[in-house]
């Protein structure tokens, strides 16, 4: 398999996306290629400065890089040679089998789906995320492709991050919601009344109607569907949560006790770890015709590292045809056959 990292993406690039590759290196099969992107002076120097040859990488110069503060469109439009952009060209000429950036979200979506297009049936591809709960993983999506969702697109959504919950989560038929701001039916915009009558349409979804944004960590649903501006800010809001629950913890155990504080330092490292997003690595573009990550801009090595994997276990498993295959069967289309104006 080879798989394309952007080196220049996030704020520890270059370097800690050099590192997370190199740790990922031993994890791969002998026939797998790791193709790094970026700046090419700086990607040769990253693998010198950490005793790697050069050899075990495929290098592509990429002398532009895009920064998290540009307009997506237009900094695609004037960086050609940017690592996002050569990135999704590459893949658009099956040059890789699999593309990882932690830089511009905006810039991502936009490139990836211009070039590597959509799967059939699918209107609007939607970034998943997987959030570690006490009740198991919850994926959420979208959180951030698609700020101006229609219902048809809240649908795909469900779709194609139950089939991801059920084959990569190892989720059985996933419970599925839509994210509103209360449980009746009659709660909600016209955007989640639409959608709840979509997917109670669907007799093969495991609909369970509303949730509210308190239940997400109860175990109340395996999968959440949502626009990506409230996907988004859910998601910002829950990890600044946990940082201060954590540094709240800590404070009030050094503040008791420094014995007592390092007697329940493993305990919370240990936690910490469990729920930490890093672990899963990096968030699938779902509804894009490959496989596509898009990692935090905070990403480290491990985050890089998991994320690498991961792309291998999407691809392997083949979760894009399956996609494919239930929208092909679906009564749920875009023209709008199953309910009024599904658009």
């Amino acid at each position: 398999m080879r798989i394309a990292l952007d080196v220049m993406g996030g704020d520890y690039a270059p370097d800690e996306i050099i590192k997370g590759a190199i740790e990922a290196k031993p994890l791969l099969e002998t026939d797998d290629r790791l193709i790094l992107i970026g700046n090419q002076g700086m990607i040769e120097s990253g693998l010198q400065g950490n005793n790697c040859p050069l050899q075990d990488f495929d290098i592509v110069d990429a002398p532009e890089n895009i920064g998290m503060d540009e307009s997506p469109v237009d900094a695609l439009r004037k960086k050609r040679k940017s690592s996002i952009a050569v990135m999704a060209k590459m893949a658009s000429h099956q040059e890789t089998d699999a593309v990882i950036s932690a830089g511009n979200t905006g810039a991502c979506v936009a490139a990836f789906q211009l070039r590597m297009r959509t799967l059939e049936g699918v209107v609007r591809p939607g970034i998943a995320v997987v959030l570690p709960t006490l009740g198991g993983p919850v994926t959420m999506c979208d959180v951030g492709a698609n700020v101006a969702c229609k219902p048809i697109n809240l649908y795909q959504y469900a779709v194609m991050a139950s089939v991801y919950s059920e084959r990569v989560l190892g989720v059985k038929n996933p419970r599925i919601a839509v994210m509103s701001i209360g449980e009746e039916d009659t709660k909600g915009n016209e955007l989640v009344k639409k959608t709840r009558q979509l997917l109670k349409s669907d007799s093969k979804l495991n609909f369970i109607g509303n949730l509210e944004g308190r239940d997400i960590f109860d175990g109340v649903a395996d999968v959440v569907v949502c626009e990506g501006f409230v996907g988004n800010v859910i998601l910002k809001l829950t990890e600044g949560l946990v940082n201060m629950i954590f540094k709240a913890i800590k404070q009030e155990l050094l503040a008791s006790s420094m014995k007592l504080a390092l007697e329940f330092k493993p305990i919370l490292t240990e936690i910490y770890k469990k729920y930490d997003y890093h672990e899963y690595g990096g968030a699938p573009l779902l509804g894009i015709n490959g496989t596509a990550l898009i990692c935090h801009g905070t990403s480290k090595s491990r985050t890089i590292r998991n994320a690498i994997m991961a792309s291998k276990k999407f691809h392997s498993m083949r979760i894009n045809e399956q996609i494919m295959e239930y929208l092909s069967t679906t009564t749920v289309k875009p023209n709008g056959d199953a309910t009024e104006n599904p658009l």
